[in-house]
Protein backbone atom coordinates (compact mmCIF):
# COMPACT_ATOMS: atom_id res chain seq x y z
CA UNK A 1 0.00 0.00 0.00
CA UNK A 2 1.30 3.45 -0.87
CA UNK A 3 1.53 5.90 2.01
CA UNK A 4 2.31 9.56 2.50
CA UNK A 5 5.12 10.38 4.93
CA UNK A 6 6.50 13.72 6.15
CA UNK A 7 9.89 14.64 7.53
CA UNK A 8 9.78 16.26 10.98
CA UNK A 9 12.94 18.23 10.15
CA UNK A 10 12.24 19.75 6.71
CA UNK A 11 8.49 19.10 6.55
CA UNK A 12 8.63 17.76 3.00
CA UNK A 13 6.26 14.95 1.96
CA UNK A 14 7.36 11.59 0.59
CA UNK A 15 5.19 8.99 -1.17
CA UNK A 16 6.20 5.36 -0.80
CA UNK A 17 5.24 1.88 0.21
CA UNK A 18 7.56 2.05 3.20
CA UNK A 19 9.08 4.79 5.28
CA UNK A 20 12.50 5.70 3.85
CA UNK A 21 15.62 5.17 5.95
CA UNK A 22 16.49 8.84 5.34
CA UNK A 23 14.51 11.83 4.24
CA UNK A 24 15.17 12.02 0.49
CA UNK A 25 15.25 15.82 0.69
CA UNK A 26 17.18 16.86 3.81
CA UNK A 27 18.78 13.53 4.75
CA UNK A 28 17.28 13.36 8.26
CA UNK A 29 17.33 9.89 9.77
CA UNK A 30 14.36 7.51 9.65
CA UNK A 31 13.20 8.42 13.15
CA UNK A 32 12.21 11.83 11.82
CA UNK A 33 9.98 10.34 9.10
CA UNK A 34 6.33 9.97 10.16
CA UNK A 35 3.05 9.26 8.46
CA UNK A 36 1.63 12.53 7.18
CA UNK A 37 -1.48 12.17 9.33
CA UNK A 38 0.80 12.25 12.41
CA UNK A 39 2.78 15.31 11.30
CA UNK A 40 2.35 18.72 12.85
CA UNK A 41 3.99 21.71 11.16
CA UNK A 42 6.58 23.21 13.51
CA UNK A 43 8.33 26.05 11.73
CA UNK A 44 6.47 28.87 13.45
CA UNK A 45 8.70 29.20 16.50
CA UNK A 46 9.65 32.03 18.84
CA UNK A 47 13.36 32.81 18.71
CA UNK A 48 15.32 34.70 21.32
CA UNK A 49 18.14 36.86 19.99
CA UNK A 50 20.85 34.23 20.55
CA UNK A 51 18.87 31.48 18.80
CA UNK A 52 18.02 33.83 15.95
CA UNK A 53 21.71 34.67 15.49
CA UNK A 54 22.61 30.96 15.38
CA UNK A 55 19.85 30.24 12.86
CA UNK A 56 20.95 33.16 10.68
CA UNK A 57 24.54 31.89 10.77
CA UNK A 58 23.32 28.37 9.92
CA UNK A 59 21.43 29.77 6.93
CA UNK A 60 24.63 31.42 5.72
CA UNK A 61 26.61 28.18 6.15
CA UNK A 62 24.04 26.19 4.18
CA UNK A 63 23.76 28.72 1.37
CA UNK A 64 27.54 28.89 1.04
CA UNK A 65 27.85 25.11 1.03
CA UNK A 66 25.02 24.68 -1.49
CA UNK A 67 26.67 27.20 -3.82
CA UNK A 68 30.06 25.48 -3.44
CA UNK A 69 28.59 22.06 -4.19
CA UNK A 70 26.70 23.38 -7.20
CA UNK A 71 29.95 24.80 -8.57
CA UNK A 72 31.87 21.59 -7.83
CA UNK A 73 29.17 19.49 -9.54
CA UNK A 74 29.72 21.48 -12.72
CA UNK A 75 33.49 21.81 -12.67
CA UNK A 76 35.01 18.76 -11.02
CA UNK A 77 37.01 16.40 -13.23
CA UNK A 78 35.44 13.17 -11.89
CA UNK A 79 32.08 11.73 -12.97
CA UNK A 80 31.23 10.24 -9.57
CA UNK A 81 32.37 13.49 -7.95
CA UNK A 82 29.94 15.43 -10.15
CA UNK A 83 27.07 13.24 -8.91
CA UNK A 84 28.17 13.40 -5.28
CA UNK A 85 28.47 17.19 -5.34
CA UNK A 86 25.14 17.51 -7.16
CA UNK A 87 23.22 15.66 -4.44
CA UNK A 88 25.14 17.37 -1.64
CA UNK A 89 24.21 20.71 -3.19
CA UNK A 90 20.54 19.75 -3.23
CA UNK A 91 20.64 18.59 0.40
CA UNK A 92 22.43 21.74 1.56
CA UNK A 93 19.89 23.88 -0.32
CA UNK A 94 17.15 21.99 1.51
CA UNK A 95 18.89 22.72 4.81
CA UNK A 96 18.92 26.40 3.88
CA UNK A 97 15.20 26.11 3.18
CA UNK A 98 14.63 24.79 6.72
CA UNK A 99 16.35 27.81 8.24
CA UNK A 100 14.43 30.17 5.92
CA UNK A 101 11.16 28.65 7.20
CA UNK A 102 12.26 29.18 10.81
CA UNK A 103 13.27 32.78 10.04
CA UNK A 104 10.09 33.32 7.97
CA UNK A 105 12.13 34.35 4.92
CA UNK A 106 11.08 33.80 1.31
CA UNK A 107 12.75 31.17 -0.84
CA UNK A 108 15.70 32.64 -2.69
CA UNK A 109 17.53 31.27 -5.68
CA UNK A 110 21.14 30.36 -5.05
CA UNK A 111 23.81 32.57 -6.51
CA UNK A 112 26.32 31.21 -8.98
CA UNK A 113 29.68 30.51 -7.42
CA UNK A 114 33.09 29.93 -8.96
CA UNK A 115 34.57 29.12 -5.57
CA UNK A 116 35.54 25.54 -6.44
CA UNK A 117 38.18 23.61 -8.32
CA UNK A 118 38.23 21.49 -11.43
CA UNK A 119 40.27 18.94 -9.44
CA UNK A 120 38.03 16.45 -7.65
CA UNK A 121 40.39 15.89 -4.69
CA UNK A 122 40.62 19.64 -4.09
CA UNK A 123 36.81 19.79 -3.96
CA UNK A 124 36.70 16.75 -1.66
CA UNK A 125 39.16 18.44 0.69
CA UNK A 126 37.10 21.64 0.64
CA UNK A 127 33.95 19.59 1.22
CA UNK A 128 35.60 17.94 4.21
CA UNK A 129 36.60 21.32 5.65
CA UNK A 130 33.12 22.77 5.16
CA UNK A 131 31.32 19.76 6.64
CA UNK A 132 33.67 19.65 9.62
CA UNK A 133 33.00 23.35 10.25
CA UNK A 134 29.23 22.84 9.99
CA UNK A 135 29.29 19.85 12.34
CA UNK A 136 31.23 21.71 15.04
CA UNK A 137 28.98 24.77 14.76
CA UNK A 138 25.80 22.66 14.79
CA UNK A 139 26.94 20.56 17.77
CA UNK A 140 27.60 23.70 19.79
CA UNK A 141 24.36 25.30 18.61
CA UNK A 142 22.38 22.18 19.57
CA UNK A 143 23.79 22.56 23.09
CA UNK A 144 23.30 26.32 23.31
CA UNK A 145 19.89 26.76 21.65
CA UNK A 146 17.04 27.52 24.02
CA UNK A 147 14.22 26.79 21.56
CA UNK A 148 13.42 23.07 21.59
CA UNK A 149 12.62 22.95 17.86
CA UNK A 150 15.82 24.76 16.87
CA UNK A 151 17.79 22.42 19.13
CA UNK A 152 16.12 19.42 17.39
CA UNK A 153 17.00 20.69 13.92
CA UNK A 154 20.62 21.38 14.83
CA UNK A 155 20.97 17.89 16.34
CA UNK A 156 19.41 16.23 13.29
CA UNK A 157 21.66 18.16 10.92
CA UNK A 158 24.76 17.11 12.89
CA UNK A 159 23.88 13.53 11.90
CA UNK A 160 23.34 14.44 8.25
CA UNK A 161 26.48 16.57 7.96
CA UNK A 162 28.49 13.77 9.62
CA UNK A 163 27.35 11.48 6.81
CA UNK A 164 28.53 14.09 4.30
CA UNK A 165 31.90 14.23 6.04
CA UNK A 166 32.21 10.44 5.81
CA UNK A 167 31.51 10.58 2.08
CA UNK A 168 34.46 12.90 1.49
CA UNK A 169 36.69 10.95 3.90
CA UNK A 170 36.03 7.67 2.05
CA UNK A 171 36.91 9.23 -1.28
CA UNK A 172 40.07 10.91 -0.01
CA UNK A 173 41.61 7.60 1.13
Amino acid sequence: MVSLFRCKICGDPYIGETKPSRCPFCGAYEGFMVEAKDYTETFDVELNEADKAMVEKALGVEISNAEFYSCAAEKTDDLEGKQLFKILGKVEAEHASIWRKILKLPKDALSKSDDCSTVNNDNLNESHRREDHAIEFYKQSAKDAKNKRVKQIFAALVQVETDHLKLSEERLK
